[in-house]
């Protein structure tokens, strides 16, 4: 059966523009996005990090809350700790950098919280026995309220090609355990032929894997190694090596799984993909001189997130020929269908 999702094109980049397709895709989610009085709604977001400049912006999010709240619902934003360097390590700092992004109550009508604790370790343990993960431990919500919304910017990604509203949940609703545990098939090595010593991918490693050898190259300790992918990004010359026909499968699978183990344990879920500005790289580690690979698309929304994950990739015209190149997504579209977490089969409602 084909999942419905509902498409609001957005021709100019104007936040007017934006803000008038989001009402017209709110008032298609109606139906959805009945609340009881007083309950909580948890709306996922990721607000980028410091140098990030892409991210969905604090106007369109206060017209989500703002719903809810029109409805008796008590709704709050939330993210998690990340694994690599940056302003979203713990929760103070996270913190800090949404209020100064105008991610705040006084501004969007709903607070803000960090909902994995201090440094990312608290929350839950769930049993998934997925093929590739057997264990999830989330934020301690996660199996307690009924309703779930997920706001993700459309992107590509370093190690799936694209990014949206799958990879949102599996990361950003993860406490950092989990997300290590879904980096972990990712090891990197180093090309020494290539390597120029510069010192980056060290300055980069947030787990301290890195240190140059006796040939003065830097070289990876795989016992320490996380698998987040910062040296990766960080090196200029190439010299930063990953296995991309097995290793990103592995990696896609275990997004998956975590993606399913969560959202089974929500009854009622909204996911809203706002599709412009698409840059190469995630929220997570874009800035303003990233590489956008598509024109710029509008905003979609669906309750099955592989079916709305399929339909903005379909609508993404690939500029750069980036998706072209790391295609590793069409497998964890097709994995995410065999597991249960929605269907690549859908019908496109414009609005």
């Amino acid at each position: 059966m084909k999942s419905k999702v509902y498409f609001a094109p957005v021709a100019e980049g104007s936040l007017k523009a934006r803000q008038a397709a989001l009402v017209r895709v709110l008032d298609a989610l109606r139906p959805a996005m009945q609340y009881k009085q007083d309950e909580f709604v948890p709306v996922k977001l990721t607000i980028g990090d410091e140098a990030c400049v892409h991210h969905m912006s604090p106007d369109l999010v206060k017209l989500v809350v703002s719903v809810a709240r029109a409805r008796g619902a008590r709704p709050f934003l939330f993210d998690t700790s990340v694994i690599y360097h940056g302003q979203r390590q713990n929760a103070v700092d996270h913190l800090n950098l949404a209020f100064a992004k105008g991610f705040h109550a006084a501004a969007v009508g709903a607070p803000f919280i960090v909902a994995d604790g201090l440094l990312g370790q608290d929350g839950r343990e769930y049993e998934i026995n997925a093929a590739h993960i057997k264990t999830i431990r989330v934020p301690s919500f996660v199996g307690v309220l009924e309703n779930l919304v997920v706001l993700s910017h459309a992107t590509g990604h370093i190690f799936s090609g694209y990014a949206g509203a799958i990879k949102n949940v599996a990361m950003g609703m993860s406490c950092r355990p989990t997300k290590q545990v879904q980096h972990s098939s990712l090891k990197p090595s180093i090309a020494e032929e290539k390597c120029t010593a510069c010192g980056a991918c060290i300055r980069s490693c947030p787990a301290e894997a890195i240190a140059f050898s006796r040939k003065q190259r830097a070289s990876i300790d795989p016992g320490k190694c996380i698998g987040c992918g910062e040296c990766l990004c960080a090196c200029r010359f190439e010299a930063v090596l990953v296995n991309w026909d097995e290793e990103m499968d592995v990696f896609c699978s275990r997004m998956v799984e975590a993606a399913h183990g969560i959202l089974s344990r929500f009854k009622k879920k909204v996911f809203i993909t706002f599709a412009y500005e698409i840059t190469k790289d995630c929220d997570c580690i874009s800035t303003k001189d990233d590489v956008l690979i598509s024109p710029d698309i509008g905003i979609l929304a669906s309750q099955d997130p592989l079916a709305l994950d399929q339909a903005t990739a379909d609508l993404m015209k690939d500029t750069s020929g980036f998706l072209k190149e790391h295609g590793v997504y069409r497998g964890m579209f097709r994995y995410a269908q065999e597991v249960g977490l929605g269907s690549l089969e859908y019908e496109l409602e414009k609005i």
